[in-house]
């Protein structure tokens, strides 16, 4: 394999300088191949953000060549998932040197390449510094920084545009500091004066005695994204191209260069050309130098696979109070030797830790993923869902051949989590744990948004453009036909412009956020294996890299996630433990109850996690649920991936008898049995094409990268003919092959696996027990976990209601700021309303309300004597009726509140000169309507226990002549009438 060793490019700057590069680092590394260039250093400002991508489009070159070597001469096609190189005779792969540079705010610029991986974790504990001190997005550094970090790497300095005696100390001391390792890094600015300016940089350098290196300091790949990064620059600085002036490009000059073009354009420099390659050869560390640790997780002397063994064996027992079956103690043991020889036994201790934290507080919490639903974590307490339910097999999670960590995500209360999370740093601390980045790309609207106003498109253009956008994240455009449809000309130049650079930056990264969830927890420290900066949200912190860097890298990250309906149920067991004396958690629910299928089954299901949409509700009573597993099934068939790949309709005629249940091969029946030879889950689709299609493992875990969740690069399409071609091979029938591949590619777009769908199966059947033996207790806790699920208060107190429920108003002498459960009077319990259904009353004021009641209050003014709370809050009261119980109406209450002054003084009037005190002569307030009322409540409170709105129009919808029925022009005209 050729290595051009004559010149390596040391300061590539890709698109992860936001709004500044115009490649992706991916383009750079293609490119690097195609020129020959033996290296490259990716240094992006501040930042190490878009590092990981160019190693790893480094290494599927590698693979490439090294597979187009081995491969005959005559043989199958090359693989599609395989990307194509740039050219058939590529033969060089380019090595990807990590570094940054660093921009102080004191006027240096250095391009930072460590030599080793002492030197990477100080560039990243640099960084890390910078990035602290300052809000999300920014760094401050200064020359005592680097002075402090900067051993270890290959420092190229960046001459200034003037050379003021302040840069001449401060390079003098960073030479004294480093020495040899501090090089003048010498670049064209093809402005017509790179001849001189070469000379006097040089001049420079002998003056600090120090060499110089020769660099294109490519912006872009190719000359071809000149205006793209014109177009990025106006997005970054706020104004039109047009108005850019001097901070446009002057020509796309500024792009990756080959040896042979540098060497003519630093004639009579060759030697800072030559420089290049010798400080490549210095910087020997690559990120596959990393070698990450998880928390050792050791308690005293007892060490991780002794713990590990020892916490399940005693879950064992607790979940298996009269004796676990010899198949469950068979598997567990099974599953302790598999993790014990891959040394993932901290892994699961550091999960078990942080659910055996949720617990100690209360907060529930259930784990999911592929490794979730294990023997292991069943008795860790990770999850509810016994492991006898589903059919995963634990190698296809943990398994030899992946050398990477299981997956695990744990949801928790939405409510609580960030007590989790804020443990997570205190317990680690931040400089060994943080969340991973999440990186926005551009995706259709906002392209078509922040281009268009760069481009100087009106913002009536922009909106009609973006209303014509379903999803336009693909490289096609709008069509001619379309463009005219909505007014605009599709041969106008500045439009077709648009249009053109609006498909090009999709995909772009345009900034850091931080991962839903995504915690990397270190052994050693965390800022030394990747920068750590501060997230816009308060206490948090976050890495440079997302969640498909840190896989490529083989990185551990537990998924610390938020779930409102845990918050729901457990606030319910809350409710049931304080009102029934019963102490339930998820695993011990009274499980396949009959009764709770059966409402399943009516689509009774509002409320009801996972199940409570309207597609679910129309599919319930198709698929008729009758044991959990059903439950699994409806859980992952209403996605993406079994509606486009056509299997819903299928599986629900084999499970009604309608049509045979047949499997293309005894093979595939084994993958399909459970779901009646229709894949429905992601391993199925993994299955299929190891089985069915001939892929490798290795192969299909590279398919499984591409099913993941709202995938940013590159498409499950890729593998369409490789994937057809195996099917073909192995004898299964084209539209078979077409069907699977069909849902492969949902999965690209969403994909739910059978781990995930048991997880949440489990909810599902907690859910719907408690709305078939608890209604009411359900629709409390419901309420008080707002907000989340489809439907408002106003939907879930009539569904209660229906259930027979009584729903009681806010009231001022027995609510609570929660809405709670209280006697009817009759044995049972009714529901309350609690004030925070008061759309403007403060939770502050509702507790000091509640902390003052007392034995009650009389009148309005007694609570404000009591409570303290001002004028305003009493009104929000009034128009909330909550003094109803005390006899004053809603008018009532509202004079009585409004006669209170502001700023918490004496009521007018309260007296006169004399002490007499004033009669005021009482009001005759006219009563309001029923309408009025209904009215009132929606505004108040966004619901109304008094009557159904549609209940005061029902006269006029059916009129009792005989009249034409509703959507006649002459009963719109008495309802308008009426209305006005």
């Amino acid at each position: 394999m050729r290595v051009a060793m004559g010149f390596a490019e040391l300061d590539v700057t890709t698109n992860f300088t936001f709004l500044t590069g115009g490649s992706h680092p991916e383009e750079f590394v293609a490119r690097a191949a195609e020129l020959g260039i033996g290296a490259l250093a990716v240094a992006d400002v501040n930042s190490v953000a878009g590092v990981v991508r160019a190693h790893v489009a480094a290494r599927e070159i590698a693979r490439e060549v090294a597979a187009r070597r081995a491969a005959p001469l005559i043989g199958p096609p090359r693989p599609a998932h395989i990307p194509k190189p740039p050219s058939a005779d590529v033969e060089t792969v380019p090595r990807v040197i990590p570094g940054a540079r660093i921009v102080m705010e004191d006027g240096f610029s250095v391009t930072a390449l460590p030599r080793d991986r002492g030197g990477w974790g100080r560039l990243c504990r640099l960084i890390s510094r910078g990035r602290l001190r300052a809000p999300k997005g920014a760094c401050r550094l200064t020359l005592d920084d680097l002075l402090e970090w900067g051993a270890g790497m290959e420092l190229l300095l960046h001459p200034p545009a003037e050379v003021t005696p302040h840069w001449r100390a401060g390079a003098r001391r960073l030479v004294r500091r480093f020495g040899a390792a501090v090089t003048l890094r010498m670049a064209p600015r093809y402005d017509g004066q790179d001849r001189a300016r070469f000379a006097a940089h040089a001049a420079l350098a002998a003056e600090l005695g120090v060499p110089t290196v020769a660099s294109a300091a490519p912006i872009m790949h190719r000359a071809s994204r000149r205006r793209l990064v014109d177009v990025l620059t106006a997005i970054r600085l706020g104004c039109r191209v047009d108005e850019l002036g001097r901070a446009a490009r002057a020509n796309a000059e500024e792009r990756l260069r080959s040896e042979a073009e540098m060497r003519r354009i630093f004639a009579g420099h060759e030697a800072a050309v030559e420089r290049s390659a010798e400080i490549a050869a210095r910087c020997g560390f690559a990120l596959d130098d990393l070698r990450y640790e998880y928390p050792s997780e050791i308690a005293g002397s007892e060490s991780p696979a002794a713990r590990l063994a020892r916490l399940a064996r005693e879950g064992l027992a607790w979940r298996y109070p009269e004796g676990a079956p010899e198949r469950v103690r068979a598997m567990l043991e099974h599953e302790l030797a598999l993790i014990g020889k891959l040394g993932y036994e901290p892994y699961f201790l550091t999960v078990r830790d942080i659910v055996a934290f949720a617990r100690s507080r209360g907060i529930l919490c259930q784990g999911r993923g592929s490794a979730a639903n294990s023997v292991v974590c069943y008795c860790l307490g990770i999850t509810a869902v016994s492991p006898e339910i589903g059919s995963m097999v634990f190698e296809r999670f943990v398994s030899e051949a992946r050398d990477e960590p299981p997956d695990i995500d744990v949801d928790f209360e939405h409510e609580r989590r960030e007590e989790v999370i804020q443990h997570i740093y205190e317990r680690y601390g931040r400089h060994r744990a943080g969340l991973c980045a999440t990186v926005i790309h551009y995706r259709g609207k906002r392209a078509v948004r922040e281009v268009g106003r760069a481009m100087g498109l009106s913002e009536d253009t922009i909106a009609a453009l973006s209303s014509q956008l379903w999803g336009f994240s693909s490289s096609e455009g709008l069509e001619a036909a379309r463009l005219r449809e909505i007014g605009l000309d599709p041969a106008d130049r500045r439009l077709s412009q648009t249009l053109a650079l609006v498909r090009e930056i999709i995909g772009f990264p345009r900034h850091l956020s931080q991962h839903v969830g995504g915690f990397v927890i270190t052994e050693g420290r965390l800022d030394e294996l990747c920068p750590v900066e501060n997230a816009a949200m308060e206490d948090r912190t976050v890495i440079s890299w997302d969640k498909d860097d840190i896989d490529a890298l083989g990185i551990l990250k537990v998924d610390i996630l938020a779930l409102g309906m845990l918050t729901c149920i457990r606030k319910a067991f809350e409710l049931i433990r304080q009102h029934h004396r019963i102490d339930y958690t998820l695993a011990t629910l009274p499980p396949e109850d009959p009764a709770v299928y059966d409402m399943l089954c009516r689509a009774d299901s509002l409320g009801v996690f996972q199940v409570e949409s309207r597609a679910q509700m129309n599919f319930l009573p198709r698929m008729r649920p009758r044991c959990f597993y059903d439950l699994v099934i409806e859980v992952a068939i209403i996605r993406p991936g079994p509606i486009q790949g056509d299997m819903v309709h299928p599986y629900l005629r084999r499970r009604n008898g309608e049509e045979e249940v047949r499997f293309p091969s005894d093979a595939l029946g084994e993958v399909l049995g459970k779901t009646l030879g229709v894949p429905l889950f992601q391993e199925q689709a993994m299955q299929i094409a190891i089985i069915g299609a001939g892929f490798t493992p290795e192969e299909a875990d590279r398919l499984r990268r591409s099913l993941a969740t709202f995938k940013k690069h590159g498409s499950v399409s890729e593998f369409r003919g490789r994937f057809m071609r195996g099917m073909a091979a192995n004898g299964y029938d084209a539209e078979f092959a077409e069907r699977c591949f069909s849902q492969i590619e949902g999965f690209g777009s969403y994909g739910f696996p059978e781990s995930h769908a048991a997880s949440f199966a489990l909810l599902v059947y907690a859910s719907a027990w408690l709305k078939c033996h608890h209604p009411g207790i359900f629709a409390c806790a419901l309420l008080n976990s707002q907000p989340m699920g489809f439907y408002a208060p106003a939907q879930i107190v009539r569904d209660a209601r229906e259930h027979g429920v009584e729903v009681r108003p806010v009231c001022i002498n027995a609510s609570y700021w929660d809405n709670v459960m209280e006697p009817d009077g009759r044995g049972g319990l009714a529901l309350r309303l609690g004030f925070r259904q008061i759309r403007a009353l403060r939770e502050e004021d509702a507790r000091w309300i509640v902390a003052a009641r007392g034995n009650g209050y009389t009148a309005v003014e007694d609570v404000w004597r009591r409570a303290g709370v001002g004028p305003a809050t009493l009104r929000v009261l009034a128009e909330a009726d909550a003094f109803a119980s005390l006899g004053v109406s809603r008018r009532e209450a509202l004079w009585a509140a409004k006669a209170l002054a502001k700023g918490g003084e004496l009521p007018l009037f309260a007296g006169d000169l004399d002490g007499e005190g004033i009669m005021e002569p009482a009001a005759h307030l006219p009563a309001m309507s029923l309408a009025e009322e209904v009215v009132e409540d929606y505004v108040a409170l966004r619901l109304t226990l008094r009557a159904h709105p549609m209940a005061l129009l029902r006269h006029l919808l059916t009129p009792p002549d005989g009249s034409p029925p509703v959507g006649a022009e002459p009963a719109r005209g008495r309802l308008t009438a009426a209305s006005g």
